[in-house]
């Protein structure tokens, strides 16, 4: 029980710093280049925030069923924790994707202090 409410909470604080960070490169005036749609709306034309989904100049119904059926597929085939595949704890999504390259090379102690600063930063983010 303790390991699902570990992994549920992971992968809340994930979303919700991509949500944070998100929000203050919008706000900061960082959008993508380029058009949304093929009528040649571009990503700054549209609101910031909450505005962005509802409202007067918010994205059309298509675009945000897109943006919700794209998580949906996240959710269901890429943001898995494989059993079996050398993952080392709860909320490990590399699924034997990260060949040593990085975490392989780190410490007990620092991969247990990268945890840890993980965990509280998606504390934070939730707040």
């Amino acid at each position: 029980r303790f390991d699902r409410l570990r992994y549920v909470e992971l992968k809340h604080g994930r979303i919700s710093q991509l949500a944070f960070l998100g929000q203050i490169t919008t706000r900061g005036g960082t959008h993508l280049p380029g058009s949304i749609d093929y009528a040649g709306h571009s990503f700054d034309s549209y609101p910031n925030g909450l505005a962005a989904l509802f409202g007067p100049d918010s994205v059309p119904d298509r675009g945000t069923v897109q943006i919700f059926c794209f998580i949906g597929l996240l959710e269901l085939f890429v943001m898995k924790d494989i059993e079996g595949t050398g993952n080392e704890h709860v909320g490990d999504f590399r699924n034997g994707l990260d060949g040593g390259v990085f975490w392989g090379k780190l410490d007990e102690e620092t991969k247990l202090k990268k945890r840890g600063i993980e965990l509280n930063n998606g504390r934070a983010a939730m707040m």
